[in-house]
C-alpha cells in the first residue's frame, strides 16, 4: 500500500520504535526524518521541530494524505489509534471489546506509567540537575522497570501464552517490545517475567519487528 505518511523519530526512541512496528505491521509505506535526541542540545528543542510539534516530543506523524488536508499527530499512542481507524486492515486490536479494552490497560501501563519514568529527558535531569551519578541512575532505570513489567507480566496471564491476536502480534507487542529492548541495553533481569520474554521470541519471528528494530534505522549509530 503507498500512503503519503511520514515518521519523525529518532532511532532509539522507544516511543517512535513503537509507532514504526505498527507501521510495519499494517504494511505501511512511510518516510523518516531523523531528529537526534542528543546532538546540538537535542534537535527535539530546535525552533525548526518546534513548529511542527510544539510539545517539543518524539515521535511525530504527518500524514500529506489524509481527505481532509494534511494531518500532524504527536504522541505515540494517539498514532497507534489514528493508524488503526484510518488503515483498519490488518487490525491491531482484538476484536472483541473486552480484548481490545486489555491491550489498551497494558499499552498505556507501559507507555504512561512505565515508560516516562526512564525516558531520556528524566535520566538526563536525573545526572544534569541532582547531581545522580551513574550507578544511582542505573539503580533508579532498574527499581521503575522492575515494578512495571511485573505488573504486565501478571496482566499478560489471560493471554494464555498466546500472542495479544492470538497467532500474531499487535498493538501491544508494538508497546512491549521496545520496553524490553531498552530493559536489556540497561542490563536489566528479565528472569522473572517468562512471558514477557515469551513474547519477545515470538516476535523476533516477524519481519515486522526486524525491520522496526532500532539498530537498521537509516539514522542508527
Amino acid at each position: 500500500m503507498t500512503t503519503e505518511l511520514t515518521l519523525y523519530g529518532y532511532w532509539r526512541s522507544s516511543a517512535a520504535y513503537r509507532v514504526r512496528i505498527a507501521l510495519e505491521l499494517k504494511g505501511l509505506a512511510y518516510r523518516q526524518e531523523p531528529v537526534h535526541l542528543v546532538r546540538n542540545g537535542g534537535e527535539q528543542h530546535q525552533e525548526a521541530y518546534r513548529e511542527l510539534n510544539p510539545q517539543g516530543l518524539l515521535p511525530l506523524l504527518v500524514d500529506a494524505g489524509n481527505a481532509g488536508g494534511e494531518v500532524r499527530i504527536a504522541q505515540s499512542l494517539a498514532i497507534l489509534e489514528y493508524l488503526e481507524e484510518a488503515f483498519p486492515v490488518p487490525a491491531l486490536l482484538p476484536a472483541e471489546p473486552a480484548q481490545r479494552a486489555l491491550v489498551r490497560s497494558l499499552a498505556l501501563h507501559i507507555a504512561c506509567d512505565l515508560h516516562p519514568l526512564n525516558n531520556l529527558r528524566v535520566l538526563q535531569y536525573l545526572e544534569s540537575e541532582l547531581g545522580v551519578d551513574d550507578a544511582a541512575r542505573k539503580a533508579w532505570y532498574r527499581h521503575w522497570v522492575g515494578l512495571g513489567l511485573a505488573a504486565v507480566e501478571k496482566g499478560l496471564e489471560p493471554f494464555g501464552g498466546r500472542l495479544s491476536l492470538g497467532s500474531r502480534p499487535g498493538y501491544l507487542e508494538a508497546c512491549l517490545i521496545p520496553q524490553v529492548y531498552n530493559a536489556r541495553r540497561f542490563d536489566c533481569d528479565l528472569s522473572a517475567y517468562p512471558r514477557i520474554l515469551d513474547i519477545a521470541a515470538r516476535c523476533d519471528a516477524f519481519e515486522a519487528f526486524r525491520k522496526a528494530a532500532p539498530e537498521v534505522q537509516p539514522d542508527a549509530q
